[in-house]
């Protein structure tokens, strides 16, 4: 699986494009990894949190089964997590700060947003320039949201730069973030 899965959330997707390589593919180890670094070690917690049984995260550990739809998912998703510590996203974000190189970035299809106080629903590929503030903003992002409203800058920016229409913000937009990545 990729950054270009669909079920990601943009901060997944922003960090599997970033730290490419980091994260483990094999759900063995996917699952080791979150199990010490996120649930302790603790197997009930990791099976609570799942909603399986203590007895399937052993087999998932072994090879036996592997874990799958939405749990594989999760713990894809929680694998990259764990791997990007906060201090490696600090160090990566000075890193893109220091260079002083953004990214070029794209929203497939981005709707649902007001012209001079008439709704309107377009769907229009936005190709968008990160600065590197910007790009180091998502590489440091929490939340989905907070990494939302960087794109959503963007955008705003992009739509803003020229033309007749002027004034957008941020959450004018609607996107799915399935629809973002990083190129």
């Amino acid at each position: 699986m990729s950054a270009d899965d669909p079920k990601l959330g943009v901060v997944a997707r922003v960090r599997e494009s970033l730290f490419r390589g980091r994260a483990p593919v094999r759900t063995t180890t996917q699952t080791a990894h979150v199990l010490e670094r996120k649930y302790g070690g603790n197997r009930q917690a990791i099976a609570a949190a799942y909603g399986v049984h203590p007895a399937t995260v052993g087999r998932w550990l072994k090879g036996t089964r592997t874990p799958q739809g939405e749990h594989a998912e999760r713990l894809r998703a929680e694998a990259t997590e764990v791997q990007t510590t906060e201090r490696g996203r600090q160090i990566r974000a000075r890193q893109i700060e220091r260079a002083a190189v953004g990214a070029n970035a794209e929203v497939d299809r981005a709707t649902t947003f007001e012209i001079r106080g008439s709704g309107a629903v377009r769907s229009s590929y936005v190709p968008l320039r990160l600065s590197a503030d910007e790009l180091a903003a998502l590489t440091l992002a929490d939340s989905d949201a907070e990494a939302e409203q960087i794109i959503g800058e963007a955008m705003a920016r992009y739509f803003n730069g020229g033309g007749t229409y002027a004034g957008f913000r941020w959450d004018d937009f609607g996107w799915e973030p399935a629809d973002f990545r990083l190129t």
